[in-house]
C-alpha cells in the first residue's frame, strides 16, 4: 500500500467518525462543556445527539447549538411562530420543556428570538462555537448567565496570546 493509499484510507475512516463523540469548541475557543444531560429528571440529555452537549455535524440541520436557560416568554414566542417547544414528543426523546430548563436551542431561532426582544439568556461556555455564524460573540455575552467565568476564559487566552506575540 502506498502513501497515499494510506491517507485515503485515514480519511475513510474520518468519515464514519461518530459527530457525537466529537470533542468541540465553544465560542470562546476553548473545549465545549456540558449543557444538561437530565433536563428535570426525565433521564433526557439535551442537544441534537441527546448527550447532553451542545454539539452540532452533518445530519444537524438545525443546529442545535445554544445552551440557554428557558424562560415563559420565549416558549409563548416560540410556539407563537410554529414551534411549540412546551409538548412533549417522546418519539424523538424530546421532554418537553418548562420555565428554568437548560437546553440546546436552534442557533437561527434564538438569533430571531433574539430579534424579537425574547431571547433567552445562555452560557457561554456550553454554546458552540458554530453559533457565531448566527451571532456575534459580542451579541451573545449580552446573554451570557457564565459571563464572569467567561470573561475570566477569554482574559487568560488573550494572556497567552499576548505572550505568543512577545515571542514571536
Amino acid at each position: 500500500m502506498s502513501n497515499d493509499d494510506d491517507y485515503e484510507a485515514e480519511f475513510d475512516e474520518e468519515e464514519n467518525v461518530d459527530a457525537s463523540k466529537v470533542q468541540s469548541c465553544n465560542v470562546l475557543g476553548t473545549l465545549l462543556k456540558p449543557c444538561c444531560a437530565n433536563v428535570r429528571g426525565t433521564g433526557i440529555g439535551t442537544g441534537f445527539y441527546r448527550n447532553g452537549y451542545c454539539s452540532t455535524g452533518e445530519n444537524d440541520t438545525g443546529r442545535h447549538t445554544v445552551c440557554v436557560e428557558v424562560t415563559d416568554d420565549f416558549l409563548n414566542f416560540s410556539a407563537s411562530v410554529g414551534n411549540d417547544l412546551s409538548t412533549p414528543v417522546p418519539e424523538y426523546s424530546f421532554p418537553g420543556l418548562k420555565n428554568g430548563d437548560k437546553w440546546c436551542l436552534c442557533a437561527a431561532r434564538w438569533s430571531q428570538a433574539y430579534h424579537a426582544g425574547v431571547a433567552p439568556k445562555l452560557f457561554l461556555q456550553s454554546t458552540h462555537e458554530k453559533t457565531l455564524t448566527y451571532a456575534p460573540i459580542e451579541i451573545l455575552r449580552m446573554f451570557a448567565i457564565d459571563q464572569k467565568a467567561s470573561d475570566e476564559v477569554l482574559r487568560t487566552l488573550n494572556d497567552k496570546r499576548a505572550t505568543l506575540n512577545k515571542l514571536l
